[in-house]
């Protein structure tokens, strides 16, 4: 098979995987950037939850979504931004609009809170900071931005943890920074009181010092 040949095939093959309703339906509700998991995917596409788990099989194979699992859970997501940017183009000539990502988590939890996995800290607050760096392979630009706000990397690359890692946030179904580059970050935020903490719950409550703070270094309103 020549290469135009080869072509043709993949793209029919993408585009079969897209044309059944209830796997586009999955696809296009994934758009918000927000990852779920495969019985919420089943209430979205309509159908059953072992339907749902065949479909999302058959997407992956496509290589149009991926999963993320975290616990017991399993989270699906788009494989990526050319995946997203396909859909788009499809939405533009179908002229359909998509409904948002609305959490049901309270709202003092979604802005910020402690996370069970490491220590650190998640929620809006900290889902953030993590579209503005790569934290497998941290860059140049991502180490001076963490050292500025006091983050020793050298020493927090040498303790015996993981030193950072996308840790999937429950409530904004974003990943926030997780390991030990997670964990300083909390620790900045407390001394710097840009959040504090809740005497009985993981909820942190952000000062008003710390919403002008991730406003002005993220351009994150809360």
């Amino acid at each position: 098979m020549n290469v135009e040949h080869h072509a043709d095939a993949a793209i029919s093959r993408i585009a079969a995987a897209i044309g059944e309703p209830a796997r586009a339906r999955i696809l296009y509700r994934l758009m918000d950037g927000h990852a779920r998991t495969s019985t919420e995917l089943s209430v979205v596409a309509e159908v059953s939850p072992s339907t749902a788990s065949a479909h999302l099989n058959r997407l992956m194979i496509a290589h149009l979504v991926k999963v993320l699992v975290q616990g017991k859970h399993r989270f699906y997501s788009l494989e990526g931004p050319d995946v997203a940017s396909a859909l788009e183009g499809l939405s533009v000539l179908a002229g359909g609009s998509r409904d948002k990502f609305v959490p049901s988590t309270p709202s003092r939890l979604r802005a910020a809170r402690t996370c069970y996995d490491h220590g650190g800290h998640s929620g809006r607050i900290a889902a953030r900071p993590l579209q503005s760096f790569t934290v497998a392979d941290l860059t140049s630009d991502g180490t001076k931005a963490f050292e500025a706000l006091g983050i020793d990397i050298q020493a927090t690359r040498m303790l015996r943890r993981r030193f950072a890692c996308a840790c999937l946030d429950w409530s904004e179904r974003r990943p926030h920074v997780g390991g030990a580059l997670g964990a300083a970050l909390l620790r900045v935020a407390l001394e710097r009181k840009w959040v504090v903490q809740d005497l009985d719950s993981r909820a942190l409550g952000v000062t008003s010092l710390g919403r002008r703070e991730t406003l002005t270094r993220f351009g994150l309103h809360l």
